[in-house]
């Protein structure tokens, strides 16, 4: 019986996708529930599982070409084989491939394999590609190489094997020409669009990060075991920051045409690099959420990241972005808007500088933090006195506490 094989359904903000990988190819065996292709949009990027067991018997739509939303891709033939027959059949055939690529492979490799924390699905990859597993830089929990890891270490692979086979300029020297990923065409996009749509201005403060580190010193351990997760620094900016939106309410707010929208939530995006680009997740209704629980959306919207898992769902909407360019080392940035929003703060790293305290010299662990807003919304005295009520909170962490 042939079934065929159709896109995801897109939300209203995304027109199309594009075909990013097809992971099975015509006259494979698939499974139900395995991956099947992947598509990029400009968000993320989504994987359609198969509907049952079967045979990809034809392929629609190839890689890299633009699909609608729900559109027919392909075809594949369902199996009538038992699937409990067909999945041990295809297990013995696994196993049996991955005994002969272990028999072929060099002995320190399946030692690197075996002593490594590596995801199951990019544990197959290693051993289909016969990589060594030291090579692959590892982003995943408790320094675990994931499928996206591997990915990402075959694509730089790729990119450094490709200016020996490419095509040389007039002036004789190498050079290579690539389409850009649709992720970063959007954002090359709506950052040009910003500028010129907006009436962009930065102001700068500094914060005096020493209360946060001795309460994380002092309480760190004790909130890792309560909770399981970290005592981080951003969960401590968002708190900040939702407190400081309750006081601004126009910090909150956006531009709809000659309309001013006030928005009675406050829900804050979180800046993530990947290696695609960045994305913003979304922790929807901060306002309500503990400090624990802002932790663990963080690290698991930083996880879901890295390993190209964020829903469409979870990037969307967002009244205030905080964007940390500290953990890259950046001393002092202007970050753009991410619009429709009125403001984003920034981050930034955290250095040992001498300042005055009471009138004596002293070395404290300071940061600066810069605010991008609309000029149009928002005066210079509403975005610096919001940005001073930020600064003041984090130095006085008790103030979150007491909702000051």
């Amino acid at each position: 019986m042939s079934i065929k094989i159709k896109a995801p359904t897109f939300p209203e903000s995304v027109a199309d996708g594009t075909i990013a990988n097809w992971i099975k190819k015509e006259g494979e065996d698939i499974n139900q529930d395995e991956v099947i292709v992947e598509i990029e949009t400009d968000k993320v990027v989504l994987e359609v599982l198969a509907q049952s067991d079967g045979v990809i018997s034809k392929i629609h739509k190839t890689e890299g070409e633009t699909i609608a939303s729900s559109e027919i891709i392909g075809e594949f033939e369902e199996s009538n084989e038992p699937s409990e027959i067909k999945n041990t059949d295809t297990q013995k055939k696994s196993k049996l491939k991955k005994e002969e690529k272990i028999t072929e492979e060099p002995q320190s490799k399946k030692a690197n394999i075996d002593n490594k924390k590596i995801a199951p699905a990019a544990k197959k990859m290693i051993l289909e590609e016969n990589l060594d597993s030291n090579d692959i830089n590892a982003s995943g929990k408790d320094n675990r190489i994931t499928k996206a890891d591997v990915i990402n270490h075959l694509s730089h692979e790729e990119e450094e094997n490709s200016f020996t086979e490419s095509s040389v300029s007039s002036g004789g020297r190498p050079e290579k020409r690539v389409p850009m990923s649709r992720l970063r065409s959007t954002i090359a996009k709506r950052l040009v669009s910003v500028k010129q749509e907006t009436a962009m201005l930065t102001t700068f403060n500094e914060v005096d990060m020493l209360p946060i580190k001795d309460l994380r010193k002092k309480y760190g351990a004790e909130f890792e075991n309560e909770h399981k997760v970290k005592l981080g620094f951003m969960g401590f900016f968002v708190m900040a920051a939702v407190q400081a939106l309750k006081k601004f309410p126009l910090v909150n707010a956006s531009i709809d045409g000659n309309d001013v929208v006030y928005h009675g939530f406050q829900d804050i995006g979180v800046a993530v690099s990947t290696e695609r680009g960045l994305v913003v997740p979304v922790i929807k209704d901060a306002d309500t959420q503990s400090l624990p629980e802002i932790e663990k959306s963080i690290l698991e919207y930083s996880e879901k990241a890295r390993n190209g898992k964020l829903s469409i769902e979870e990037m969307q909407g967002g009244t205030f972005t905080i964007s940390n360019g500290g953990i890259f080392g950046s001393l002092l940035s202007t970050p753009i808007l991410n619009a429709p929003q009125t403001a984003i703060l920034g981050m930034h790293a955290i250095q040992d500088r001498p300042i005055a305290i009471n009138g004596d010299i002293t070395i404290r662990p300071m940061m600066y933090l810069a605010m991008s807003y609309d000029h149009r919304l928002l005066d210079g005295k509403e975005a610096v006195t919001f940005l001073v009520s930020i600064k003041e909170q984090l130095e006085s962490p008790e103030r979150l506490l007491l909702n000051l």
